[in-house]
Formats: C-alpha cells, structure tokens, sequence
C-alpha cells in the first residue's frame, strides 16, 4: 500500500486515466519583483523563475505541440495546461483570459492549472475566469498553484516573501467558492523553520481542504539573496535526516484525502551552490519511504485533530 496519496493516483482517480502537465512559460513578475509589494523577489528565487521565457503570449501550436510529444512520450490520454512560472494572476485581467483562452477548447485538455501568489487572487479574477471557462466546450477544472512557502510569519517576512498566513487563507476561501481547486506549495527546510513549523503547514492545509500540496526542499541558486548568505556562512541548513523527518511529520498530520505532487523538488544543479544534499530525486523519495516503512507510517497517520477533537472523550 502506498505510504501516501500520490498525485497521479488522485489525477487516474478523477480524469479517469493517466494525465499529464503541459507547462506553459510566459514572460511574467511579481508584486515583490517590481516595487508593488518590495523589490528583489523572494530571497531564494533566481532571476528565471521557474524558467525563463520572452514570450508575451501563449503559443496554441506549441502547446499542440508539447500535447503530442507528452502523449508519445509518457501515454497520457488526458492533460492540464500548467502555467508555471512566476506570478500568472499578475497580469492584467484581459491578457490573462486571452492567454487561458488558447488552450480552452484543446481536446483532453480537463485542466488549468495557474501558478501564483496568495496575495494575487481576488474575486474578480476568479469569477471572470471561471465565467470564461463555462463557455468553453471543454470546461476544464481551474486549479491555482498558491506558493505558500511557509506557514510562520517571522519566516515569510524574512525571506521578503511580501504575504503572510492571511493572504494565503483567504486566497483559499475564494477559490473554493467558486469550486475552483488550490495546490499550495510548501518549503520544508526554509532557514527560521523548525519540525513544528512542517506539522502546523500540514493541519493548516488541511483544515482548509486544499485538494493538493507539493512539497520541495530549498536549494540555493547563484543569483539569488540566499546565495550571498550561503557563500559569507551566514546560512545553516538543516541535514538530510532533518528534512526527512520533517517530512514525515508533515505527511502523518495531513488530511489522507489530499493529494501529493512530490516529496521533494527537482533543481538543477548547474548554476547552483546547494541541492537537494548533492542526492538525486529518487534516492532521497525513496529514503523517506525506506524511513516511513521503518516507522510503520503513512499520511494521515496523527489526522486526528479537526471537528471537535476535544469533544471526543466528553
């Protein structure tokens, strides 16, 4: 039995069959990139985002295109059109209901998906989105990919993240009023963070019925604040069984319902000072199983928390 709720079971479990991401990159920033919020960004976040492009606008050929080769490549029947980097619901309303509405109408395409910040979701934005998406033949699910980071003030404002806990809450709540659906992403190894710091994400995510969350691990980039901290020694990482741990402890406080995309990030390590323990993705997904099965765990483990706990004895 798996040890968690993997990701693409739950995608199998509601589409039906194997889906997949098709990321999009377009030329984007952020309220704490250009003087909105702050200036700089996030102190561990590079000057590419996820990945760097030029491009103003969504290409529908290329993503025809990245729809075939994902197909071929994978055997994936069904897809998500993943807008991936920086801050989508940043642009201008207009300019971002064109760009959604190149890859509405795509056949198999049961899924957009937006990456961006608790503090760039509103109202508006989400009810004229969902109003586009319900002309559309199609009707994909709207998911936004809310970079949460971390669930402790000290540390959000400490790495110029530009939002605490509230935004992110409420970005939630108005999501879900319009039965749009909320990955939020979570670094379990942020400098000022600490194993109850992980389990208090877990309890938060879940007390807010978040459909999916994906955890990663900091790595540091050369470009980047955090980097200049790292090379002064200014930065204590925590080890590897550390993050494992941590882990583990997020996964046995988490809702059972809730998917996984992924224990841990990948990153390159070209043009990188730290990662990911100089181990590759898989090793360090299978050490966390390896320790998860030597502990007898699994998510949902101490999900014992919600509706009344206190209650139950009474």
């Amino acid at each position: 039995m798996d040890k968690y709720y993997r990701y693409s079971n739950y995608l199998k479990n509601k589409y039906g069959t194997r889906t997949y991401k098709i990321p999009i990159n377009l030329a984007l920033t952020c309220p704490n990139r250009d003087g909105n919020i702050a200036e700089g960004g996030c102190t561990y976040c590079g000057e590419g985002g996820a990945s760097f492009s030029e491009d103003q606008e969504v290409s529908r050929n290329e993503v025809l295109h990245k729809k075939e080769r994902i197909a071929t490549k994978y055997r994936a029947e069904k897809f998500i059109a993943y807008f991936q980097n920086f801050t989508n619901t940043y642009l201008p309303l207009d300019q971002l209901k064109s760009n959604i509405e190149q890859v509405l109408g795509i056949d198999e395409i049961v899924e957009i998906a937006l990456a961006t910040r608790p503090d760039c979701i509103s109202q508006d934005y989400v009810a004229q989105i969902m109003k586009l998406i319900h002309k559309s033949t199609t009707e994909p699910t709207l998911t936004f990919e809310l970079g949460l980071q971390s669930t402790n003030y000290h540390t959000l404002e400490e790495i110029n993240r530009g939002h605490t806990l509230a935004e992110f809450i409420d970005a939630v709540l108005t999501a879900h009023r319009y039965n749009a659906e909320i990955g939020a992403h979570i670094i379990l190894n942020l400098p000022g963070d600490d194993k109850l710091d992980a389990r208090e994400a877990a309890k938060i995510v879940s007390a807010l019925k978040v459909e999916n969350v994906k955890l990663h691990a900091l790595y540091i980039r050369e470009d980047t604040q955090l980097a200049d901290q790292y090379q002064q020694g200014e930065l204590e990482l925590i080890s590897l069984a550390e993050y494992i741990d941590r882990v583990i402890e997020f996964l046995e406080h988490l809702d059972p319902k809730i998917a996984v995309q992924r224990l841990i990030g990948k990153a390159p390590r070209e043009g990188t000072l730290f990662v990911n323990w100089d181990y590759n993705y898989d090793q360090i997904n299978n050490f966390i199983l390896e320790e998860m099965e030597r502990r007898n765990s699994w998510q949902g483990k101490k999900f014992d928390y919600l509706n009344g706990k206190a209650l139950s004895k009474l």
